[in-house]
């Protein structure tokens, strides 16, 4: 008798859940990618037949939410403490002697792993199904990333096993693979984009994307390395908890080991780092816990940390070597970046021969000078950086390193940031600048040009093609000469000049965001875009005018009122304005004398009727502004469940607060 459409579905999942332990978690796959593929085309199929059975924690459903409009701040149910950090093995013996006066005649042992260098989360399960993913924050509240966890395949939706407690937290960290990383750089670079820094940034970079599909391409993984609440409880020691997490499907680290005491461990640090290299993460050092659950909560915490728990650091991977000259690099508001030029030397396993030193303040007090020896370790594991001058090598003739008084690229008048470290080319038609400022224009999250990436752009300037960013949207008067270029065809130079067309069709808060105008990002683009509609309204508003609006403050009004006084900026927009660029802000119908008339209305937490870019609409149509923070500007606050920092914050001034149930009254709903 053939299986239910019901039964088939469940065996389908618990086979697939299986299959993404043994590959993401395990990485010894049972079953070729084309099985794998085929039992996953049958599970979608049988739930498209059958939507009534498709549940939250199906293998179908990783990918698949829509973008979010932010995040919302989510309160730990146990603070997500940091741990103290101890550089040599004399720190350690301190540590060891202090757990041994707490502890008295007790035994114990230490459960030791290396420290993943990634973004620190907490996984929470309620009855086997995830139900929220959150950043670390400050300890006591995070950022709900759940969206974007639900993406990372090693992380189960569903635990598996029939003892599972009712409620598991799993905190470890979210990291890039070492290897999938440099893949995904390599591509990067291939199609001309600008390559991730290191994998630590980039996975903080990339859980902060507000569009899960986007997470989704990354090969981001999870490691347990603690828990939160777990109820029931039933494990004497972490080595115990975490044999049971690995049973329910959570990834636990394989590279954990128990010392019975704290000598043993010393005598294996040089194994430990040199064994660094070979690991599939970043690690800068060690985490060394008690490994009984009962000890750790007689010997408590501080304020800030376990008194069970210390961070062993590695000692930084350094290597000397010749300053030869120094580059200066412009980027696109003109930062002037001194970058060091060596003979080319061995570190952490990769031949270097750049390195950065920052800002000429940085150059000032290591007092750094050509023909030195400088000493140059990896900061986060990735970027070369000098961190200081071996003096006694220094040669009789070494040269003091001037600061440019104009620009290396332009030629260009230069100037000091007031206040600041950074020396800055003034010169809005800087070359240098204009490169730059176009990869930032074209990129994902401003125009979002397909096909315009950082090589492209280049060659377009290096060519004269583009001379602003008006030029991008002529380029189809070069559509033969743009043939003839390498690597770009008649169906890359068809897409190409597709991406620009379909761009001018962008909101208004992304031609804003685009323009490179200090301290205007994404989010206060799109407030001023909400707020005056039009480009032209904001080019005419005064300061006093722009510190009306929600997230714009003194310092973001002055560099408004600079950029379109200019007659640079006045010029680009213009130009793109001629070239029939969107200079409008679409808006929501809304509702004169709505419920939210002339109300500026923060949405926080969870509503059970709606969500929030629905209620968020909502207020747009009944007249009202939905901003994403609170300040004194916000006139009302409307609190769902787990509402956190938001509320807090609008208690503190004052601000009116109401529930969803009041919500919807006023709303008509």
């Amino acid at each position: 008798m053939a299986a239910s459409p019901r039964a088939r579905i469940e065996q389908l999942r618990a086979d697939i859940r299986r299959h993404d332990h043994a590959y993401y978690v395990l990485a010894k796959p049972e079953i070729s990618d084309r099985e794998y593929d085929q039992l996953l085309r049958e599970l979608r199929e049988l739930e498209e037949a059958h939507p009534e059975l498709i549940t939250p924690d199906s293998p179908t459903q990783r990918v698949g939410g829509e973008p979010i409009e932010g995040f919302e701040h989510v309160t730990h149910a146990l603070p997500m403490l940091s741990v103290d950090n101890t550089y040599d093995p004399q720190q350690l013996r301190d540590f060891d002697a202090r757990v041994k006066r707490g502890l008295g005649d007790a035994d114990y042992r230490y459960f030791v792993d290396p420290k993943v260098d990634g973004v620190a989360a907490s996984l929470r399960y309620e009855q086997g199904v995830l139900v929220l993913a959150a950043t670390r924050g400050d300890g006591k509240t995070g950022d709900d990333i759940t969206h974007n966890a639900r993406t990372i395949k090693s992380i189960p939706l569903r635990l598996s096993g029939k003892d599972v407690p009712s409620v598991v937290e799993a905190r470890g960290e979210i990291f890039w693979p070492r290897a999938d990383f440099q893949a995904f750089n390599q591509r990067r670079e291939a199609a001309g984009e600008a390559i991730f820094a290191n994998p630590r940034n980039a996975t903080a970079g990339t859980l902060k994307q507000l569009d899960p599909r986007k997470v989704a391409d990354r090969a981001l993984t999870f490691v347990a390395h603690g828990f939160g609440v777990v109820e029931p409880l039933e494990a004497d020691t972490m080595s115990g908890l975490f044999t049971r997490f690995a049973a329910w499907g959570i990834p636990t680290s394989p590279h954990a080991r128990l010392y019975d005491d704290i000598e043993t461990l010393i005598a294996e640090l040089d194994d430990w780092q040199a064994h660094r290299r070979t690991l599939p993460f970043e690690t800068d050092g060690l985490v060394v816990k008690l490994d009984s659950l009962a000890q750790r909560q007689k010997l408590g915490s501080t304020s800030k940390y376990p008194k069970w728990c210390i961070a062993y650091k590695f000692e930084a991977e350094q290597a000397t070597s010749k300053l030869i000259r120094v580059d200066y690099q412009v980027g696109k508001q003109g930062t002037i970046t001194p970058r060091a030029v060596m003979e080319p030397m061995l570190l952490s396993g990769t031949t270097v021969q750049h390195a950065s030193l920052h800002n000429f303040d940085q150059v000032d007090r290591l007092d750094v000078r050509l023909g030195d020896t400088v000493v140059v370790e990896k900061a986060g594991e990735i970027i070369p950086q000098v961190v200081g001058v071996v003096k006694e090598k220094r040669p009789s003739g070494a040269r003091r390193i001037k600061r440019p008084s104009k620009c290396p690229v332009c030629g260009g008048d230069v100037e000091q940031d007031e206040g600041g470290v950074y020396l800055r080319c003034i010169n809005p038609t800087c070359e240098a600048q204009l490169k730059e400022r176009l990869i930032h224009f074209a990129s994902r999250n401003q125009m979002d040009i397909e096909g315009a990436g950082q090589v492209l752009i280049e060659t377009l300037v290096d060519l004269g093609f583009l001379h602003d960013y008006a030029d991008l949207y002529h380029l189809h008067e070069r559509k033969e000469e743009l043939s003839q270029l390498e690597r770009m065809g008649d169906r890359s130079v068809a897409n190409l000049l597709e991406g620009i067309e379909n761009s001018k069709k962008q909101p208004l808060h992304r031609v804003l965001s685009s323009l490179n105008i200090r301290h205007v990002g994404t989010s206060t683009a799109e407030a001023l875009a909400d707020h005056f509609g039009t480009m032209e309204s904001i080019r005419e508003a005064t300061e006093e005018a722009l510190i009306e609006v929600p997230d714009v403050g003194p310092e973001v009004a002055r560099s408004l009122v600079h950029f379109f006084a200019d007659k640079h900026g006045a010029a680009a927009v213009d130009r793109l304005a001629e070239a029939g660029v969107n200079m409008n802000q679409p808006k929501a119908a809304s509702v004169a004398g709505g419920a939210f008339d002339g109300l500026t209305v923060v949405i926080t937490g969870t509503l059970d009727s709606m969500g929030r870019k629905e209620a968020q609409d909502l207020v747009k149509q009944l007249g009202g502004k939905a901003t994403g923070s609170v300040s004194a500007k916000t006139d009302l606050v409307v609190a769902g469940e787990k509402a956190g920092s938001k509320l807090a914050k609008a208690e503190k001034l004052g601000l009116e607060v109401i529930d969803e149930a009041e919500f919807l009254k006023r709303a008509g709903r």
